[in-house]
């Protein structure tokens, strides 16, 4: 177990912003105004998910979570059996006080606020998973350094949230293997989109395979980058054969065989994953036989690894 170092912060005008990259986490223009601009219209949100029962959202640089409010807010609006992944990378998370403090002058995000409070994660390096608003919201949250937190993850992204702080402030974040693992995770045909407009940026994220373009920046920048994935990399981490197939959108329905421990997580599995899941059961109910036995439910393992969603 690997405690992070928290960021440090002061408040100017309200305005939360880093002492050690000398940058703010948000406009002062207005910092939702600039998340919808910048990271939903950037991706053509929430049009896109309109029809999807499941979408994943991507993020470097979680921050204040404005970004995930927003979405998570929006979301809302969706069918209640919709869900939305949104997986996030964070060197340096905010302290739940501090948090607070941040998002303080959203009221109308005070719902979402205090679920993401309420669900904060302790400070140390690792995964860590949380379910809000009965499943609806899975938050993935990658806390380190963002290349190496990627280059662990197996996901399939639907758009990217390109944020952090600038380039030239924060140029350990903004590199070619970062670009490479946002390309790997992508599923065919993600969108992104970026506050920045940097050249280095853009010519980063043509060379792993995204096609760029400028869009008209928010407040006082005048350009932003936005962009879709047309030519992913070919995924050698794995043997061909072991290769999973890409998933398709139509919708997808399962018969799970028996509602012991084993098909009962492998239904809520498929279903928080979209898909349909009808569950055969020749019981009277969960568990009614070997899998009943409570000694089978719960067989602890302990480590000081976080990654189990502590």
């Amino acid at each position: 177990m690997k405690p992070l170092r928290p960021a440090r912060l002061v408040f100017r005008d309200g305005v939360p912003c880093s002492t050690d990259y000398d940058d703010v986490y948000f406009a002062r223009e207005g910092g939702l105004d600039e998340a919808r601009h910048v990271f939903l219209a950037g991706n053509d949100l929430p049009a896109r998910w309109q029809d999807a029962r499941t979408f994943t959202i991507g993020e470097t640089g979680f921050g204040t979570g404005l970004n995930f409010l927003l979405s998570m807010t929006e979301w809302r609006r969706q069918p209640p059996s919709s869900r939305l992944h949104y997986v996030s990378v964070e060197k340096h998370p905010f302290t739940a006080a501090d948090l607070r403090q941040a998002l303080a002058p959203f009221p109308a995000l005070a719902a979402a606020r205090e679920a993401l409070l309420a669900a904060w994660p302790p400070l140390v390096e690792g995964l860590h998973r949380r379910e809000l608003f009965a499943g609806r919201i899975t938050l993935t949250l990658l806390f380190g350094e963002a290349g190496e937190m990627l280059a662990g993850l197996d996901a399939q992204v639907d758009a990217w949230y390109l944020d952090g702080f600038a380039p030239a402030r924060n140029p350990q974040m903004w590199q070619a293997e970062l670009f490479r693992q946002l390309a790997r995770l992508s599923r065919p045909g993600a969108t992104f989109a970026t506050f920045t407009a940097a050249g280095d940026v853009r010519r980063g994220l043509a060379a792993a395979g995204f096609s760029v373009h400028k869009r008209p920046g928010f407040g006082r920048k005048r350009e932003m980058l936005a962009g879709r994935i047309t030519t992913p990399p070919a995924d050698t981490s794995m043997p061909s054969w072991f290769r999973p197939p890409q998933a398709e959108r139509p919708e997808r329905r399962a018969i799970v065989v028996g509602a012991g421990l084993a098909g009962a997580t492998t239904a809520f599995a498929l279903a928080e994953r979209g898909w349909q899941v009808q569950v055969i059961e020749a019981g009277t109910g969960v568990a009614a036989e070997a899998s009943g036995n409570p000694a089978g439910v719960l067989m602890p393992r302990l480590n000081d690894n976080m990654d189990a969603g502590a």
